[in-house]
Parts: C-alpha cells; sequence; structure tokens
C-alpha cells in the first residue's frame, strides 16, 4: 500500500463508497430512526436542541456545501431569535488541520485575508477540494464572529502512523494528538467496515493484514484527534453548539467522532445529532442508524 493512501482510501470510505444518488425532491430528510420523511424546516427545531451536530459530507459535493451553509445559517438564526446575546454555535472543520488553529484565528479576527488564511494553513497541500466550497462558510462566520475549529490531525502525522504506527512519533509530532490511552481501536462493527473496503481496493481483493491495522489505526487516530479537539472546546465553551463538517465516514453509525466525543465528554445529557448529506434512505443497510438524518438534495 503506498504511504499516503491513507487519505485516498478515507475519502472512498463507507457513506462515498455507498452513497446512492439522491432523487430530486429537495431538501426531503429521511430519518432511518422513525422511518419517515421530514422537510427541512421541520427539524431545525430538533437540530437546535442538540450540543453537537454533525454534517456527514461528501468532500466534492457542491451541493452538500450549500446544504451545510444553509443549515448553519437556520440554526444561526434560530439562536438568535431565542437569545439574541447568548454565544450561538461554533464551527468544527475537519478541513482544517489542527497546528493552524492560530492562523483560523487571525482571519476570523480580521488580521489576515483570505488569501493569506489559504496560503498559510496550507489548505491546497493539505486539503485541496476547491475554496470556494467551503470559503462561503468561512466568510458567514467571521462575518457573525462565530469560532471556527481545526479539528484534523497533520497530514505526515497521519501517513507516517499509517506506514510505521504511533510507536514511530516523536514527542513534537504528538503535540497535535490525543495521547496512546485514549486512541481506542476496540470497535469491532467498525473495524469490520472498514476492513471490507481496505480489502476491496486491493490488489486482488486481498490485503495485508500488518498494512490493515496500520490503516485503521490512522483512521482512529483521524477520529480520535477530530474528538478531543471538540470536546477541548465544550468544556472551555460548555454554553456553545458546535456543528461539525466532517466526511461521512468519520460519523456514519456514530462510530467514528461522535462515540469518541461522548466518552471525552461523559455527560448523560449530551445530545448529539447527525445527518448525512445528498443521501437517501436507500444508504440505512444496517439495524443500527448510519444516521439521525439522511438529507436528500
Amino acid at each position: 500500500m503506498k504511504t499516503d493512501s491513507i487519505t485516498q482510501l478515507c475519502a472512498w470510505s463507507l457513506g462515498v463508497v455507498l452513497l446512492l444518488a439522491a432523487p430530486a425532491d429537495a431538501q426531503r430528510i429521511f430519518s432511518p430512526v422513525q422511518q419517515q420523511s421530514y422537510r427541512a424546516s421541520e427539524i431545525y427545531e430538533e437540530l437546535e436542541e442538540a450540543d453537537v451536530v454533525y454534517l456527514g459530507e461528501t468532500h466534492d459535493s457542491p451541493e452538500d456545501h450549500k446544504a451545510q451553509l444553509a443549515i448553519i445559517q437556520a440554526l444561526y438564526q434560530q439562536q438568535r431569535k431565542k437569545n439574541p446575546t447568548a454565544p450561538p454555535l461554533a464551527i468544527a472543520l475537519e478541513m482544517f488541520q489542527r497546528p493552524y488553529q492560530d492562523i483560523l484565528n487571525q482571519y476570523l479576527a480580521g488580521e489576515i485575508t483570505e488569501a493569506q488564511l489559504i496560503e498559510q494553513s496550507e489548505y491546497d497541500d493539505r486539503w485541496g477540494f476547491p475554496w470556494e466550497y467551503y470559503a462561503p462558510i468561512l466568510r458567514f462566520a467571521k462575518a457573525n464572529q462565530l469560532p471556527v475549529i481545526a479539528l484534523n490531525t497533520p497530514t505526515e502525522i497521519t501517513r507516517k502512523v499509517a506506514r510505521q504506527g504511533l510507536e514511530s512519533l516523536s514527542a513534537q509530532e504528538r503535540r497535535y494528538i490525543p495521547p496512546a490511552s485514549e486512541i481506542c481501536t476496540d470497535n469491532v462493527d467498525y473495524r469490520q467496515r472498514t476492513q471490507e473496503i481496505f480489502e476491496q481496493h486491493q490488489v486482488g481483493g486481498h490485503g495485508n493484514s500488518a498494512d490493515f491495522e496500520k490503516f485503521f489505526l490512522a483512521l482512529v487516530l483521524w477520529d480520535e484527534t477530530m474528538a478531543e479537539a471538540i470536546a477541548q472546546f465544550m468544556q472551555t465553551n460548555p454554553d456553545y453548539q458546535v456543528v461539525v463538517l466532517a466526511g461521512q465516514s468519520h460519523i456514519a453509525y456514530g462510530d467514528g467522532i461522535p462515540s469518541r466525543v461522548e466518552r471525552r465528554i461523559n455527560n448523560p445529557n449530551l445530545t448529539q445529532r447527525s445527518i448525512l448529506l445528498g443521501a437517501s434512505e436507500e444508504l440505512q443497510v444496517e439495524k443500527k442508524a448510519i444516521a439521525d438524518f439522511l438529507w436528500q438534495h
């Protein structure tokens, strides 16, 4: 397996691989939990009550990003109507890596331009999907003084773990990831789904088990790092609602980020809701709900 294939294979995983073409019924939302459909306006009230809202995207889908902005704007407006002086919401992004949080903060404070944000965060090299997919969301955050959280593990660390394991990391590299004791790979269902996808993309359909273990560890590290950043923000800013933008594979079935945020917060009153964007009900293929809502464009 090539050393940089972690990024490519994660992009293929779960939601992207299974995603079926959605019907043209705009803003039709299906609930796998309640087995019924809603319009967007009907679910905003439920989303408003959540501590964390996950918007699972297919990275190269412009429609997904338009839906993300619409949902963020709707939640923001609802929060402002409810209490104009209360902290509204924060936006957490997989698209930015944790060492660049200060660069994001400088952009939001008006200290650097959008072009400088792109350059100094190394966006094109570290994420690479068209900037205009995410620019309206960042502009909205800046205009309304909303915090933006950089979630992701630095690319070089993820690739190194996929190639050599956690033990290969230096103390300097470990600054941006959780302690090894908090990187949990014991979710059997998550492992099985990931292994099936991994093997589908190996020559001849057979993957090396050692390669898979390192790949899975790197994927879990990715999830744990993002979950840690979300939990740390929530613990410091308990009044904020956090809206998370990440790939579907990090959100589906709650196995990626959501379960790991829940473990860290350890509060029975924590409420999380997940939406997979551009998805139809045919995506729900297991008894366990793949998400709270499937948003059809």
